[in-house]
């Protein structure tokens, strides 16, 4: 990833972050299904994956104390944040909504 954080989310695209982490289940349980709404919605929506382990100022500056969490940006204003794992048909609805 290039440029910084700031950069990322100042996008017309909405970006979908997924803060996660290495070890933990539910996170791994949430790949697949971010995997297929990537497919789905194509060009619509971009998906970044967020290590917390590796990233820990960004995750102290959003406030991330469960992983996973899921945030949604659009023009660098957050739409739409939700810890936990969702299922695809409740993530494309979101994505719709912002799109």
């Amino acid at each position: 990833m290039t440029g910084t954080f700031e950069e990322l989310i100042d996008s017309e695209t909405p970006i979908l972050i997924d803060f996660f982490a290495e070890w933990c289940g539910p996170c791994k349980t949430l790949s697949p299904t971010l995997q297929q709404l990537a497919q789905e919605v194509g060009d619509d929506l971009k998906i970044v994956k967020i290590d917390v382990d590796r990233n820990p100022k960004l995750a102290t500056k959003y406030k991330i104390s469960g992983v996973p969490t899921l945030m949604l940006f659009k023009k660098s204003e957050l739409k739409w944040r939700q810890s936990g794992v969702l299922s695809l048909p409740q993530l494309k609805s979101v994505v719709q909504k912002f799109s």
